[in-house]
């Protein structure tokens, strides 16, 4: 063959395989990050590891465990301070393991028990999203405890005593109740602030999303169950609804606290939730059983 015949054929095969292989591929990898970036809103815009009126993301929110006070970390991509030399399996075992890359034990103040029953499609997709958040180099507090080994011994004996792992299923719900359960559960994470917790950070599990008098930031944290007269049985799919995309009470009050940053997000937050989502959520809510628990 000629040279010239051989750069022709080159060329062809190039242009029929090759640059349409390689836009398939950049295709399937924009559309993880969409997907990925929807995740992150459900999740509130991780608005944990954001403080107030900071840079978003870069961590260092205090929060208050049994027998001491730790510190939200940096999940942007700076490789220093943050999880930019992190691979997509460390950041996975991290989220769903609660295990660091050097085999540190994460402090279960992280809810990678709840987030061990999200569907690889979603872990994979946020995991994709989180590789493009701007880096910021911030290195967050280390925790602070009034007795030693809280981490490498005493977490490892709460987790084999009180964790709750979940087995995710193969894909995520699409709709109805089941889409809702799971958002709740193990996306939205809503049990982290609406269940109690019992002495050593033990979930109440017998108050279900029954309400808290002492939030994770110490705010009280209403009942979101359909009891009568000290949940919101007397709310609409909705008005529910509504709460979790605008930030609006069925009584035209604007919610406060740790609620209003994970509804208008870092910059993600429940408010890019789509409605279909957002009634799922409120049809599960309404679904579950009522429980009697007043918060003032």
């Amino acid at each position: 063959m000629k040279p010239t015949g051989f750069y022709t054929l080159l060329g062809l095969v190039f242009s029929l395989f090759i640059i349409p292989t390689i836009v398939l591929a950049q295709g399937v990898k924009e559309d993880r990050v969409k997907r990925g970036q929807y995740i992150f809103a459900l999740a509130g815009g991780c608005a944990c590891h954001t403080m107030p009126e900071k840079t978003p993301h870069a961590g260092g929110r205090k929060f208050p465990v049994p027998l001491g006070t730790a510190y939200s970390t940096n999940i942007t991509q700076d490789k220093e301070t943050g999880l930019g030399n992190w691979s997509d399996e460390e950041i996975l075992n991290a989220m769903v393991k609660g295990i660091r890359p050097n085999g540190q034990r994460v402090l279960p103040l992280m809810p990678y028990e709840a987030y061990s029953g999200m569907a690889e499609e979603d872990l994979r997709a946020l995991i994709a999203y989180m590789k493009t958040l701007k880096p910021v180099r911030k290195k967050s507090p280390p925790a602070k405890f009034q007795v030693p080994f809280i981490r490498s011994l005493m977490t490892p004996m709460w987790l084999k005593l009180f964790a709750h792992f979940s087995t995710p299923p193969k894909q995520a719900p699409k709709s109805g109740i089941k889409r809702g359960k799971y958002l709740v559960d193990h996306v939205a994470l809503c049990g982290d602030c609406h269940t109690p917790r019992k002495s050593l950070g033990v979930p109440n599990r017998s108050l279900y999303l029954a309400g808290a008098e002492s939030g994770p930031l110490g705010e009280d944290v209403p009942n979101i169950t359909p009891d009568e007269n000290t949940g919101i049985k007397d709310w609409s799919r909705d008005q529910i609804a509504d709460l979790l995309i605008k930030g609006t009470k069925p009584d035209g009050d604007e919610v406060q606290g740790l609620m209003d940053e994970v509804i208008w997000g870092t910059p993600l937050g429940y408010k890019d939730m789509n409605r279909q989502d957002a009634l799922a959520i409120a049809d599960y809510l309404k679904s579950i059983p009522p429980i009697v628990n007043e918060i003032n």
